[in-house]
Order: structure tokens, then sequence, then C-alpha cells
């Protein structure tokens, strides 16, 4: 059994499902790289968070290995490509109920979709820390 197929993508279609059977608005979470195509003005710390639902995207496709959409931002269309292995997580909007992922190899997502070589192999993501408040007092 070594050409078993990744459980992620049939997972985010799932999240997906649910999300849109119970109102929800599904958003997914993305690791930004020069694999994807996204709007950079809306990526903060290599990250973008984009609203997945069937009447914020046209031509919404969720495959084994991409997701596809095309989207409005600032009122312009944009075509939006992320590759399965970018995705960090699907989650409900309303409520963060979801599923998130570990960081994938690019290495070994370009395995799973049938392409084995890499051209130029990007640099690890470096290590995101956790946003913190700190409480001000005026006095």
């Amino acid at each position: 059994m070594e050409n078993v197929s990744s459980t992620k993508p049939y997972l985010i279609r799932a999240v997906h499902e649910w999300c849109v059977d119970n109102g929800f608005t599904p958003h997914l979470l993305v690791a930004v790289d020069e694999n994807t195509r996204v709007p950079m003005a809306y990526v903060k710390n290599g990250e973008i968070v984009l609203n997945i639902n069937y009447s914020a995207t046209k031509d919404l496709v969720i495959d084994n290995t991409a997701i596809s959409f095309s989207a409005r931002f600032s009122g312009a269309s944009q075509n939006i490509y992320v590759p399965i292995g970018a995705v960090r997580g699907i989650f409900a909007r309303e409520n963060s109920q979801g599923m998130f992922f570990e960081a994938e190899p690019v290495a070994d997502v370009y395995e799973q979709a049938g392409q084995s070589e890499v051209l130029v192999k990007p640099e690890a993501p470096k290590e995101i820390k956790k946003p913190s408040l700190t409480l001000v007092k005026k006095d």
C-alpha cells in the first residue's frame, strides 16, 4: 500500500460541507509560499485566511492536490490557488470549530501530487510566535 492517497483533502471537503450544512462560514488558514496564488496584500506573518463559502467564491474546486476558486478582494476578482499541503486548517468563522493540520514538507506535497522533481525548494517556514496581549493601564 505504497500509493495511498492523503486523507487531508477528504477531511477539508468534509469540514467544508459540515460548515455549509450548518449555516456556518468556512474559512481556510493557508501558509503562503511561492506555490500559492493569493492576494499578497492580505498576507500576514506568512499566512492568509480565506472565506471559502459558496457565496464568497466562484468555481470553487477542492480536489486531492489543490483548492482553486476566484473571489473578489477590494472589488477586484482574483484567481486563487492553494496546494493542499499549504492548508493549515479549515474552520467555521462563527465558532472556530474545524480541523487544523501539521505543516508538511514541500517535497512530500510534490510527491503526493505525482511530481517527484522540485526545481526550487523553498526555505523552511520560520516559526511564527503566537500573539500576546499586554494590559496597559491609563492613570
